[in-house]
């Protein structure tokens, strides 16, 4: 039975809740009718059948396959009207049937795929996790679907806590955590502090091919001219060169001659410098320590507060935060961080709190989002992912040096950079956005997903789930790419 097996195995997993166990309350929490709810013998019945049965049926999702052909016209018919639905069609012909296991998911024409982006880094926990499945239960037993300005459950409490907690663990100043819905609000809170605190500064200096997010504002620091196509400038944006590893010295003395330059000639005027520590949609490139410390010092030393963007990052390399990472906590003044939380956060210091009512919002998550963000932060910490030895680094080094056997096998096929920690990242033949577009293709039809990034050249980068994939995934995975090599 499953309650003999699978608790044995996670046994918190019954106290996601933090009223069962007192630890949010100091008064008794079993004077709560909530608590007499979620205590009830039924609910605990019910949430151990759902468990049992969602086990029993995603431990038969073990591998890719091919669509079911009685399947396809059906789905491909459901496609047709989704892209109508939404104005335009999906990057992938996908629609979950809505069930996988880990990083496995079925779709609804009955076919398996090996998904290494999930959602572009949101599912950490992959697919159908019946830990996820007991955090939303938990949720469902609550009044509301969501939390917002006007009322909290103690869950956002909890995570608050949570995550200001991880980001002070190696000196960080982050004081607060306000908690929103999407990484884009997220990053749009960070720079409303950034130019409260600053003001009257107005600019922002950003690295090149950054990616921040497509609201009005953020389209202005993506460097992406296409994602700001009939869209009025917001802000005034100033960019320098990205880390190179092919030219560490050059890029990073450029970096800096660039950075003197624009504080000199706009003297007072810049209110952040706005950093993603791994270039995400920019291709994947890890700057280094020395690299971002000399930038982040000469920021401060002009009274420039220092961004960073986690959104994509968190929970992906050594630490939990990439600033921690790179040991960079001295310079955390605004830290933005979501995808795999479930719930998006900006984190800021005390000597920042706006003095005007600039921090506000309907809703800052669903309850099940929350819920679930605390599940996946328990396991990560549990099964042991971070740390220089932990897991994110040893299945990168798997990872790492799986791609370079096959970058020595297919000469001019396949090359670095590989990324850092779980986002792993590979250029296709030339580097041409025709290359990778054709490349992507094949992997998708062989059964795994991964996605673009980056430009001339262009690569192919993944987002394994840190919380269950194992190196036999990444075997699956590259016996997948190699079959495509050959393919093509």
């Amino acid at each position: 039975m499953l309650e003999s097996r699978f608790f044995q195995d996670f046994p918190y997993i019954r106290f996601l809740d933090p009223l069962l166990t007192g630890a949010l309350l100091s008064h008794d929490p079993k004077a709560l009718h909530y608590s007499e709810l979620v205590r009830d013998p039924r609910v605990e019945k019910a949430r151990t059948l759902l468990l049992e049965a969602l086990e029993s049926h995603r431990s038969k999702i073990t591998q890719v396959r091919p669509p079911n052909p009685d399947l396809v016209a059906a789905y491909q018919a459901e496609l047709e009207r989704l892209t109508k639905a939404r104005g335009g069609a999906t990057y992938f012909p996908y629609i979950s049937s809505g069930l996988g296991n880990g990083p496995l998911i079925e779709l609804g024409d009955g076919s398996v795929k090996l998904d290494f982006i999930v959602g572009i880094g949101v599912h950490g926990m992959g697919h159908s996790d019946p830990r996820m499945l007991s955090a939303t239960v938990d949720a469902a037993l609550e009044d509301t679907v969501m939390q917002g300005n006007l009322q909290h459950d103690s869950a956002s409490l909890w995570m608050c806590e949570r995550l200001i907690g991880l980001a002070q663990a190696h000196g960080a100043k982050l004081d607060h955590c306000l908690l929103s819905t999407s990484g884009a609000m997220a990053n749009e809170n960070s720079l409303k502090i950034a130019f409260h605190n600053r003001a009257p500064a107005s600019r922002v200096i950003c690295i090149d091919n950054c990616f921040a997010g497509r609201s009005i504002a953020l389209a202005s620091l993506t460097d992406r001219p296409a994602y700001r196509t009939g869209v009025p400038k917001a802000l005034d944006v100033d960019y320098l060169p990205m880390y190179h590893p092919s030219d560490p010295e050059g890029t990073t003395q450029g970096a800096i001659r660039t950075l003197k330059h624009l504080l000199e000639r706009y003297p007072g005027q810049h209110a952040c410098l706005w950093l993603e520590l791994v270039a995400g949609e920019g291709g994947y490139y890890p700057g280094t320590k020395e690299y971002f410390e000399t930038l982040c010092q000469m920021c401060h030393d002009h009274n420039v507060l220092v961004i960073f963007d986690e959104v994509q990052t968190f929970s992906r390399l050594s630490r939990p935060f990439a600033f921690q990472h790179f040991g960079l906590d001295r310079y955390a003044d605004i830290v933005t961080l979501g995808k795999i939380t479930q719930v998006c956060a900006t984190l800021y210091g005390e000597s920042l709190k706006p003095k005007g009512p600039l921090l506000s919002q309907t809703f800052t998550a669903a309850t099940a989002s929350i819920r679930a963000g605390l599940a996946v932060l328990d396991h990560l910490e549990k099964s042991k992912c971070f740390g220089d030895d932990g897991w994110n680094m040893q299945r990168h080094r798997y990872f790492r040096s799986k791609l370079e056997s096959l970058g020595s096998k297919y000469p001019g096929k396949i090359s670095g950079p590989y990324g850092e920690g779980m986002m792993i990242a590979f250029t296709p033949g030339d580097g041409s956005s025709a290359t990778a577009s054709k490349m992507l293709g094949k992997l998708y039809e062989l059964g795994l997903m991964g996605f673009v990034a980056g430009s001339n050249p262009t690569r192919l980068r993944f987002l394994p789930p840190p919380g269950v994939t194992t190196n036999e995934h990444i075997d699956m995975a590259c016996d997948i790419i190699q079959a495509a090599l050959q393919s093509l």
